[in-house]
């Protein structure tokens, strides 16, 4: 591999990293743009609701977070060195920005108090279906990499499963971390490819 190839690669899982810490800020700058919006008492995906006065930066951001989500999964992909498995996650990390990037993009929940109706039924399925790609990426790059990392993606499961019941039955007092809990799936895949590397 060249001087040139290798900055690439670090490049491409450094976006492992740059994504989430985008995410956050996109919460944050779009959160703060709407008047009267409340970090404790309103979903994140309310930010991006059709007629949300932050729609449009919060897009404008996902659709750099998505991209950069998609590069590290090519990242992934290009490190797995003929791992069969690590290449299986990075194409599910890489599926899970297209997806956010083409279907994501129709799928914008209505503001709340509004009749959903068939838009909050897709936001729903792509956000189902998005999930269930991280934790089987999450899986299979946990099948790949050692017991020690096993036993790390085991817990963080349950911590993110533990979390996401957690906001599912306390949603207005714990949206916080509802939000730390998608921010990490990027962050949590990139500590696989750190693994990998490290090897």
């Amino acid at each position: 591999m060249t001087a040139r190839d290798r900055a690439s690669q670090r490049a491409l899982l450094a976006s492992g990293i740059a994504a989430p810490a985008l995410y956050a800020v996109a919460d944050i700058v779009a959160g703060m743009r709407w008047e009267g919006y409340s970090f404790r008492d309103q979903t994140i995906s309310e930010l991006g609701a059709i007629e949300a006065p932050s729609r449009g930066v919060f897009s404008v951001f996902l659709i750099v977070v998505y991209a950069l989500m998609a590069a590290f999964g090519i990242g992934i992909w290009r490190a797995s060195d003929g791992n069969r498995r690590l290449r299986t996650a990075g194409g599910l990390i890489i599926a899970v920005g297209v997806l956010a990037l083409t279907v994501g993009q129709f799928a914008a929940m209505r503001m709340r108090g509004s009749e959903q109706g068939s838009a909050g039924a897709l936001h729903l399925i792509e956000g189902l279906v998005a999930m269930l790609m991280v934790f089987a990426s999450m899986g299979i790059a946990a099948t790949a990499l050692g017991r020690r990392f096993r036993v790390y993606t085991l817990v963080a499961i349950a911590v993110v499963l533990g979390f996401g019941a957690w906001s599912t039955s306390e949603v207005p007092r714990v949206e916080q971390v509802r939000r730390c809990h998608r921010a990490q799936f990027p962050a949590r895949a990139l500590c696989g490819g750190g693994a990998r590397g490290r090897r």
